[in-house]
């Protein structure tokens, strides 16, 4: 995977919003942290097409729109994220688990598929 992690943004409601990820590399995997709180995980839908990984959450209600809100500080919207991956993640072996409002992604990386960096002189 890029360490740039380049993304885009679909799917942004009023103000902007999208939803926060955070991105670590592990020992031998990437791992993403997508920070979605009260959601369904049945409504996620993750997947590869080419090199590019997609994280998407569909509302299947609007429930939100319909309640007296006190107080009203966060949406359960729907989002988009679409990032650059490279030829270095092993896509048959990701994983997807949704704990505690949190989407945690595995992304592992094939053994030997990992270019090494290197300087380049600037002249």
């Amino acid at each position: 995977m890029r360490h740039e992690f380049h993304g885009r943004d679909f799917g942004q409601h009023r103000g902007g919003y999208r939803v926060p990820v955070n991105i670590v590399k592990n020992d031998g995997h990437y791992e993403m942290l997508i920070f979605a709180p009260d959601r369904n995980k049945e409504d996620f839908n993750v997947k590869v097409k080419g090199f590019e990984l997609s994280i998407s959450y569909e509302v299947k209600d609007d429930l939100g729109e319909k309640r007296n809100w006190i107080r009203h500080e966060f949406d359960k919207t729907s989002f988009e994220r679409t990032f650059m991956i490279d030829d270095s993640v092993d896509t048959e072996n990701i994983r997807a688990e949704y704990t505690n409002g949190i989407l945690q992604l595995i992304l592992p990386i094939i053994p030997g598929a990992e270019r090494p960096s290197h300087d380049i002189s600037v002249s």
